[in-house]
């Protein structure tokens, strides 16, 4: 690729060193790009052997920096590959099928997952070079390290981070919407994420499923007593309800209200709480922007919102319809993203760029498709600290769990 201005030329080349063998291998014009992915293959190329940038239309950047952030963006644009082959692979079942299998070649390998040949095989390719997958070069056989395989299968539940690979391409459908956005303001609305709901209830089976009776209930001393004797609970932002309907399930003798704006996704709840035969809940699609108003006052001895704050039109009026709704001694608990409303406090964050990259292109432009204020997911501790308080409320206790990386736990109180 190459790139050509009038204004501006730019040359870079290989510097030139006598005593140096090496840089008479290299190509008279070797960009700093290309420097890097023949470092990247030669690990023994000399420091000295560097790529010079000479511009009229900037000063002279340091070289090995430029090199070594060259090379960081090729590992980037592998990495970004490997995110879409690994949302592949776990929404085809393929990570499953090579789960604690020998040795198979990819038509045995396509045989398992009911899939076609030529497409696994392609797909073998982008898992072996990402030493996800492990091929035999005598038999051209695959495996999958039972090491890999405890990080990238449904069997093993929370740990499986490929259910998270399956936003990048979610997010990249959207992309021409977001670049126009940029250009002339609004926002991207919910229906142009079609897949959204299904990503995100694996995305709550990993944080909130599989832990809500181990970790989450137990943030709250006595609630699964009060839940087993009978109380009225509302999950706002209720998606398509798999939280509520296994409370249900657990809680016969409680009452469950799931709010959320998605009409497809509240259909889905209900269609699923009447094939399982629950009577004690029920779901309704409703805009939330002017809750505190709409709420009905004093009606649930406890609410929750998993990740659904912050992607709100007017988040700090849900807030105040939250504490509307509850009463005196009720609580209220809230999963939300965990990370600073400063960005200079994110720099170590482990999913940093992730959230980011989340909150831009879904959280934040969902918001500002209905007129909203465009929170955006990274929103961070101080400032949900801050509109919690203006809510109206005045206990606040935040709980970190160990198998949830990406969020706090609040259990907030009148």
């Amino acid at each position: 690729m190459s790139a050509h201005n009038e204004g501006a030329t730019t040359q870079t080349t290989a510097r030139h060193n006598p005593s140096n063998p090496w840089c008479d291998r290299l190509p008279p014009c070797t960009t700093t790009a290309q420097l890097a992915v023949i470092r990247l293959k030669n690990p023994l190329l000399p420091s000295q052997v560097a790529a010079v940038s000479h511009s009229s239309s900037r000063s002279e950047s340091d070289p090995e920096k430029a090199q070594q952030f060259a090379g960081r963006l090729l590992r980037a644009l592998n990495d970004g590959s490997l995110c879409l082959m690994a949302s592949i692979g776990h929404r085809t079942g393929l990570f499953d099928a090579l789960r604690d299998q020998p040795p198979l070649t990819s038509a045995e390998i396509a045989d398992r997952a009911g899939l076609h040949e030529r497409y696994v095989r392609e797909w073998l390719g982008a898992m072996v070079t990402a030493a996800v997958v492990i091929v035999d070069p005598r038999t051209l056989r695959f495996s999958l390290p039972a090491e890999h395989a405890a990080f990238l299968t449904r069997a093993v539940a929370a740990d499986n981070i490929a259910v998270f690979t399956q936003y990048i391409a979610l997010l990249g459908s959207v992309e021409d919407d977001i670049v126009e956005c940029f250009r002339n303001g609004g926002g991207v609305p919910y229906a142009k994420f079609p897949r959204f709901h299904a990503v995100m209830a694996e995305d709550s089976g990993q944080s909130v499923m599989s832990s809500l009776e181990s970790h989450i209930i137990p943030l709250v001393p006595g609630l699964a007593d009060r839940l087993t004797s009978g109380i009225r609970m509302l999950d706002v932002g209720c998606g398509r309800g798999r939280i509520l309907i296994r409370l249900a399930e657990m809680y016969p003798g409680s009452s469950f209200v799931g709010m959320d704006l998605s009409n497809e996704a509240i259909q889905d709840a209900r269609d699923e709480a009447s094939s399982r035969g629950l009577g004690n809940l029920e779901f309704a699609a409703m805009d939330l922007s002017d809750f505190h108003e709409q709420a009905e006052p004093d009606s649930f001895d406890c609410i929750t919102t998993f990740d659904a704050v912050h992607d709100q039109a007017q988040p700090l009026n849900v807030l105040k319809g939250i504490y509307r709704s509850l009463r005196s001694n009720g609580v209220y608990i809230m999963q939300d993203i965990k990370g600073s409303s400063h960005v200079y406090n994110n720099l170590e964050h482990p999913i940093g760029t992730f959230l980011y990259t989340v909150s831009c292109m879904h959280c934040m432009t969902v918001s500002l498709a209905q007129g909203g204020e465009g929170l955006g997911a990274m929103w961070g501790e101080e400032k949900t600290r801050e509109y919690l308080e203006r809510a109206g409320f005045r206990s606040v206790v935040k709980h970190e769990l160990a198998h949830d990386i990406q969020n706090n736990w609040y259990v907030v109180g009148k």
